[in-house]
C-alpha cells in the first residue's frame, strides 16, 4: 500500500462520516434539502419501529412527519466503522438520539438509542447512502413525544 493509498483511504473515510454528520445535521436542524444530499434518489431504508422505506421521497415524509412537531431534537452518532472498496463502502455508526416536545401528554422527552448500518456508493457529487438500516437498542421516556 502506498501512502498515496493511505491518504486516498483516509479521505474517503473522512467523506462517508461527513455523509453521516451531515443527516444528523439535517433532522435536527429541519434542512430537508440539506438531508436529501445524503441519499442516492432510489435509496432504501429499513427504520426499525417504522418499515422499509424505498427512496429518498418516503425518507425524508417520515423524518418531517416525525421531527417537525418537536420543540428539539439531537441526534448524537459515534464509533463510525468505514470499509471502503472501491467506489463502494460499509458505515456503521451508534446513535444517542433525544426528542423534546413540551406538554406531550405522559412527559416530553423520549431517548432512542441504536445503531446505523449503512452501504454508500461513490457519486459524481460525492459518496450517497444507498441502504440505511437503523437497528434500536434501547428506547427511554415517552414514545408519544413522536407522535403528533
Amino acid at each position: 500500500m502506498t501512502s498515496d493509498d493511505v491518504v486516498r483511504g483516509l479521505l474517503d473515510r473522512e467523506a462517508i462520516v461527513a455523509v453521516c454528520v451531515r443527516y444528523a445535521t439535517a433532522l435536527d436542524s429541519r434542512d430537508w434539502p440539506l438531508l436529501r444530499t445524503c441519499f442516492q434518489p432510489d435509496v432504501v431504508g429499513e427504520y426499525e419501529g417504522i418499515g422499509t422505506l424505498d427512496g429518498v421521497d418516503a425518507i425524508e415524509s417520515v423524518c418531517r412527519g416525525a421531527l417537525e412537531p418537536l420543540d428539539a431534537s439531537q441526534h448524537l452518532l459515534g464509533n463510525h466503522v468505514v470499509e471502503v472498496t472501491g467506489d463502494d463502502a460499509v458505515h456503521s455508526c451508534q446513535l444517542h438520539a433525544q426528542h423534546v416536545r413540551a406538554g406531550a401528554e405522559g412527559g416530553d422527552l423520549y431517548v432512542v438509542a441504536g445503531s446505523y448500518t449503512d452501504r454508500l456508493r461513490r457519486t459524481p457529487d460525492g459518496w450517497r447512502i444507498t441502504h440505511r438500516r437503523l437497528a434500536v437498542t434501547w428506547t427511554d421516556g415517552n414514545p408519544a413525544v413522536l407522535q403528533a
